[in-house]
């Protein structure tokens, strides 16, 4: 069986989800969920993901204290992550425009 797989669409998707709003790992995890409902989410990963694109000035991070909890840090995208999160737009939509001419090759005539 093949699975078609974006390479790194991850990183477009938490820059989409913190775009709609500031969220913290877990809210980040949830909305990944959904994105990609047939992989698992490694919190890990993410936490380190996010701490990248912090590095890189793409997020800011800073600790809520919640009421009744413990505190969490809630991320939010920077005017130079809403940038990026346009070029991952763009490359998208070039990489859609591909898939759809080799769908279209193939149903055209190919041999199967």
């Amino acid at each position: 069986m093949v699975e078609a797989r974006v390479e790194r669409f991850v990183e477009p998707a938490v820059l989409l989800t913190l775009d709609e709003g500031e969220a913290h790992g877990y809210e980040l995890a949830e909305s990944l969920a959904s994105w990609l409902p047939d992989d698992r989410i490694d919190l890990g990963n993410l936490y380190r993901m996010l701490r990248a694109l912090e590095t890189e000035g793409l997020v800011r991070s800073e600790w809520q204290s919640e009421q009744s909890g413990r505190s969490k840090r809630t991320y939010r995208l920077t005017p130079e992550g809403q940038e990026v999160l346009k070029a991952w737009v763009a490359a998208l939509e070039n990489t859609r425009a591909t898939v759809d001419r080799f769908v279209r090759r193939s149903q055209e005539g190919g041999k199967s």
